[in-house]
């Protein structure tokens, strides 16, 4: 019985309802143990009577009996348990490697539970009980287990160490303040340690601070390479289109001039190709002629040759080819002259970065402010993007609502300085763009003018840009942009637009006179069935570095 219990486990012994080991087990008609309280008062509350281990319903209340083969598991197995455990507990009370053990016990060694300063000795919960009960031992000063109990004792006088000398910043005993000690600044040394205690948390706190502070440096120093690294991504970025750009330069100014070579080599050709053939009609017009004189003055009819003379074809006419040539084309020069003008172009084209890359300096980060959308607008959580949708929302009206143009503001306002933002405009066939005055009529229609408190420019269309000035100027563009730059310099009166991705100057207002706060300013107008659903974003401003006088030098 007892080998057979070693091959079960504990969760064979288990009741289903109480979880713990059988007590009194049962049998089910359907083979299933269980404890006889937890069945008999399971049945008594759930009706009809039913197996709580497979759900067995059964119609009429089984009668149980102790299964006598699983109590005698059960309690073979409950004992088996106990002594295991009274064993671990015994186990676990003994002294580990590093406790202080019991300075009482023999054979086994159980952890101390205190130590003595009177007796000198540490002691277990059960040769503790003396000092508990005992009213002498009670006195006696106990502390948390400690070794080496002798050395809080006075070497000299085998007295215990309970005073701390200032002056020679040591401990001792009673007898060492009346004679070694007795001018000395002496204090108990609890004082002393709750000083010390005092100084060691002042220490620690000045410790975690500069902890702390060297923790900030490392996130400082982290954060500096992490925008370091960003930096050469975009100088890279940036880099990488320059040198691209200017290597479709180079390649097409190449090719340029590669055609007008041959251009004119084709040319020479030609006109050598006129010459031959002029001059071989002449040839064969000469050598017909050339035929008939030989055919004649063959003849020995004096007669046929005298008669036949006057019939003799006139001489064609011939080119006086004396002074004609064919000149090769002079190409000194043209390298030249191609490198100069690419040199050129570039430079314009630097300007035009130079002037983007001035004006990108004053980038702010612009958000757009909800409580000024037309009630069609729907924008992104993060504020940075608008379009237009075909419900209108039914939010409360306001004064700083749009109400019929489908606009909205920024939050942010300027009335000082200079200020940039970008918008991304691709993918829509519609949309303004500009700053107005803060004091603007935003109810009713709206017509975009410096008047009116606006200064935008916008698309129709998909290809016409155009701008109010009081009356509406249509822009002569290359290609529709696709992200739109805005810059102001509110005390010199200027609001320009820049096409980014070409660096281009799209129009510039000049002379303006603001008073007032000026608000970055938005329309992603109508949907128009779809075709127009492609939202305004605001974009981050990409600050590249464009080396000018390094390509320049490239190209020298």
């Amino acid at each position: 019985m007892s080998a057979a219990s070693c091959l079960l486990t504990e969760d064979q012994f288990l009741c289903s309802i109480c979880l713990d080991v059988f007590t009194d087990p049962v049998s089910t008609p359907c083979g299933h143990n269980l404890c006889k309280t937890c069945i008999t008062e399971h049945w008594n509350i759930n009706v009809p009577y039913q197996c709580p281990n497979c759900k067995k319903v059964f119609y009429t209340k089984p009668e149980l009996q102790v299964n006598t083969f699983i109590s005698e598991m059960a309690a073979q197995f409950r004992q088996s348990a106990q002594q295991k455990a009274s064993s671990s507990s015994s186990e676990q009370q003994a002294a580990k490697p590093g406790e202080v053990p019991c300075d009482v016990c023999t054979g086994t060694k159980v952890k101390a539970l205190k130590s003595c300063l009177v007796c000198l000795a540490s002691y277990c919960e059960t040769h503790l009980e003396p000092h508990l009960t005992a009213s002498r031992l009670k006195r006696h000063q106990l502390i948390d287990p400690v070794e080496n109990l002798e050395g809080r004792m006075c070497t000299k006088h085998d007295k215990l160490l309970e005073l701390f000398c200032k002056t020679d910043q040591m401990c001792v005993c009673m007898l060492c303040t009346v004679l070694d000690h007795k001018t000395h600044d002496v204090v108990p040394l609890k004082e002393e340690y709750e000083g010390k205690k005092a100084e060691l948390g002042k220490t620690e706190a000045e410790t975690q601070q500069m902890i702390q502070k060297r923790r900030l440096k490392i996130q400082e120093i982290k954060r500096s390479v992490e925008l370091s690294k960003e930096d050469a991504d975009r100088e890279i970025a940036g880099g990488v289109q320059v040198f691209s750009a200017l290597k479709e330069s180079v390649e097409r100014s190449q090719a340029e001039l590669i055609d007008t070579i041959k251009e004119k080599q084709r040319e020479t050709e030609k006109q050598a190709e006129g010459f031959i053939k002029e001059l071989e009609q002449e040839i064969s017009e000469l050598k017909k002629r050339s035929s008939e004189v030989e055919q004649l003055s063959r003849s020995e009819d004096h007669l046929h040759l005298l008669q036949s003379l006057p019939s003799l074809n006139a001489a064609p006419p011939t080119k006086d080819w004396t002074e004609v040539s064919v000149r090769p084309p002079s190409y000194e020069g043209t390298v030249r002259r191609a490198v100069n003008q690419l040199e050129e172009t570039l430079s314009k084209q630097m300007k035009k970065l130079l002037e983007l890359k001035r004006v990108q300096q004053y980038a702010v980060d612009v958000t757009l402010d909800p409580d000024t959308a037309h009630p069609n607008l729907i924008l992104s959580d993060d504020g940075k993007q608008v379009k237009h949708g075909d419900e209108k929302k039914n939010l409360p009206d306001n004064p700083d609502k749009f109400s019929v143009c489908p606009c909205i503001l920024a939050k942010q306002s300027f009335s000082s300085g200079r200020f940039y933002y970008e918008v991304q405009v691709k993918g829509k066939t519609d949309w303004d763009l500009g700053v107005a005055r803060e004091l603007i009529n935003r109810k009713g229609l709206i017509t975009p003018t410096p008047q009116n408190g606006y200064w935008t420019i916008c698309l129709r269309n998909k290809n016409e840009c155009k701008v109010f000035t009081g009356h509406p100027v249509c822009l002569s563009l290359k290609s529709q942009p696709e992200k739109v730059g805005v810059f102001v310099d509110y005390e010199e009166g200027l609001v320009s637009f820049h096409d980014v991705d070409a660096a281009a100057l799209i129009y510039s207002f000049t002379g303006c006179c603001f008073t007032e706060k000026l608000y970055p300013f938005f329309s992603p107008c109508n949907n128009n069935g779809g075709k127009n659903s492609a939202p305004l974003i605001i974009s981050p401003v990409n600050h590249t570095v464009y080396m000018f006088n390094v390509i320049k030098n490239k190209l020298m």
